[in-house]
């Protein structure tokens, strides 16, 4: 018994100096990330270079390149509200920002188990976790210390809409405004919700953005589209009539 106890005192010991060696190892390989200023300056270098490929490889002089403060008040909110339900986290917004040792639990449990607590933290891990891997950052220990940092100075709103605006599509595509205008050559703020409920197709879990681009595999297209529809009214996110009246439209690829 007694052989017992001091094993676990040492494991206790260990721990106390193993992890915060590896996260202050992991923290300086890092690039500047102490405040949002920090993160708009790493994703302008990443996604206007992006752009800047896409324009030189095809000369195409019809979008900004410029990389834009992520604004979540632009975004439309039935994709807002079909991308959160989607990633199993419809009460978001409804929840308080994890902070404190519940989120320092979640991010040594991720870690070092493989497993997390549920609730909404969960897709704040998440969020923050595609952010930093959208920076170049690899490495579980790296980007579990990124995701802290992000988490840090982001609120959750700035989360999802940093993470809508750096979502990778194709070479060139980078946020949801360009995957817009790629597939329905629309801006993304001119869409419907039918439109909407397509585009969330193209983002995590789903995508399906070569699909929806080529318009390939039309009924399944419709179906899932027609699915996400059912749940968003199911999490009382939109109304029953709206989602059945979305459901009621052709796909955008029969429209001309």
């Amino acid at each position: 018994m007694k052989t017992v106890f001091w094993f676990v005192l040492f494991l206790i010991g260990l721990a106390g100096v193993v992890l915060p060696a590896a996260y202050f190892h992991a923290a300086s390989k890092l690039p500047q990330l102490e405040s949002e200023f920090d993160l708009e300056k790493q994703l302008r270098h990443t996604i206007e270079g992006e752009r800047m490929s896409l324009r030189a490889g095809t000369f195409d002089r019809s979008r900004d390149i410029r990389f834009a403060k992520p604004d979540f008040g632009r975004l439309p909110k039935d994709l807002v509200a079909l991308y959160i339900s989607q990633l199993g986290c419809p009460t978001y917004f409804q929840t308080p920002r994890e902070d404190g040792p519940r989120w320092a639990w979640r991010l040594m449990s991720r870690l070092w188990f493989g497993t997390e607590p549920g609730g909404d933290g969960r897709c704040e891990r998440w969020l923050a976790t595609q952010l930093a891997g959208m920076l170049g950052i690899e490495g579980q220990v790296p980007l579990a210390v990124a995701a802290h940092r992000l988490h840090g100075f982001l609120q959750k709103d700035q989360l999802l809409a940093y993470n809508m605006a750096t979502l990778y599509f194709e070479r060139g595509i980078v946020g949801v405004e360009d995957a817009a205008f790629k597939v329905f050559g629309r801006e993304l703020d001119t869409l419907q919700l039918p439109e909407l409920a397509e585009m969330a197709l193209t983002l995590p879990p789903y995508e399906f953005y070569d699909d929806a681009l080529e318009c390939r595999n039309e009924a399944r297209i419709r179906e899932n589209r027609d699915v996400v529809l059912g749940e968003l009214a199911a999490y009382k996110l939109v109304t029953d009539e709206r989602a059945r009246n979305a459901m009621a439209q052709p796909i955008s690829c029969h429209k001309d």
